[in-house]
């Protein structure tokens, strides 16, 4: 039985085969990591740079953009420069690197969007009560927790993932190092440890979860008893794009970490991993910036002419 410690590194998932199509794959990922970093990086100047969006809402949404860049930046620029040089190479310490930074960003994404459903919440159901229920020192206490959770959470998991006897070789069929991926790689009992600190995380999730949509149900009750169409629009915009991006966010990460093996295959397992780890960081800013007008109107200040009105 080969330990883990033997394992000088990993072979990622084999890309096309024809060097056109490798090529291809480069430029489709360098295209939607360049666009990440743009999205990211103009909200995030935005908002630090106007200050009439330091406020509780524009303070989580920086949050998510740098959680964003962080989250692409682990996984994709490995897997572009493979592409590019023809390889599947990474290290094991490259590997424990890659597991660790994902789960924590991922995980602090995560609380940090159920943060965000209850800034909604407390914004248009008890809006009297805003500025005392999220006041600057509260907000920066709640990202915090974010940030920290992920952190206990991204050790927890890579100490144990990356303690395990892996003797069924080194191939990990995915585009980076993922945990369901690497726990294939074992045969030992004590892969167990490891489903059961995912048990653990899915039930957290699942409580997150629930929280959020109770949130989200008491804020359309609310919202369908606004007289104003124009009120009741504008806080249909501002809570709609949050609730598509947690959906497509929860609904593919879980099915990537909660399906049985007998709906396994390379394929389906690339899909979802893209769905949940790269197209979020690269849509946030899009689904953000399109839907806010104030927002946009920051950015046609730090470039001029970029929203202008028809």
């Amino acid at each position: 039985m080969a330990n883990s410690s033997s394992i000088p590194h990993f072979l990622l998932l084999p890309l096309p085969g024809t060097r056109q199509l490798q090529l291809l794959h480069f430029c489709l990922f360098l295209a939607i990591y360049l666009a990440a970093l743009l999205g990211n990086g103009l909200i995030i100047s935005t908002i630090a740079s106007d200050h009439h969006l330091h406020t509780p809402m524009y303070f989580f949404l920086l949050n998510l953009a740098l959680l964003d860049l962080g989250t692409i930046s682990t996984t994709v620029p490995k897997s572009m420069a493979n592409s590019l040089r023809n390889t599947r190479d990474i290290s094991y310490a490259g590997c424990a690197a890659q597991v660790l930074f994902f789960f924590f960003l991922i995980t602090a994404e995560y609380f940090l969007l159920t943060i965000m459903s209850y800034d909604r919440y407390v914004a248009i159901c008890r809006p009297l009560h805003y500025e005392t229920l999220l006041g600057s020192r509260v907000c920066v206490h709640l990202a915090a927790a974010a940030w920290a959770c992920g952190a206990l959470n991204a050790l927890l998991h890579t100490a144990n993932t990356f303690s395990l006897p892996l003797c069924q070789g080194n191939a990990v069929d995915q585009f980076f190092c993922e945990v369901p991926q690497i726990l294939k790689l074992s045969c030992s009992t004590s892969y167990l440890r490891e489903i059961w600190l995912l048990v653990v995380s899915i039930s957290l999730v699942c409580v997150c979860f629930v929280f959020i949509v109770v949130s989200y149900v008491q804020i359309f009750r609310t919202v369908l008893r606004i007289p104003s169409q124009q009120g009741c629009h504008k806080a249909f915009a501002t809570c709609l794009p949050h609730l598509a991006v947690l959906s497509l966010f929860v609904s593919t990460g879980s099915l990537a970490y909660l399906k049985p093996p007998s709906m396994s295959s390379p394929s389906l397992d690339l899909v979802l991993s893209i769905l949940y780890s790269v197209v979020p960081p690269a849509m946030n800013p899009l689904i953000y910036s399109l839907r806010n007008q104030e927002l946009k109107a920051a950015l046609s200040k730090l470039i001029p002419g970029c929203f202008q009105k028809q």
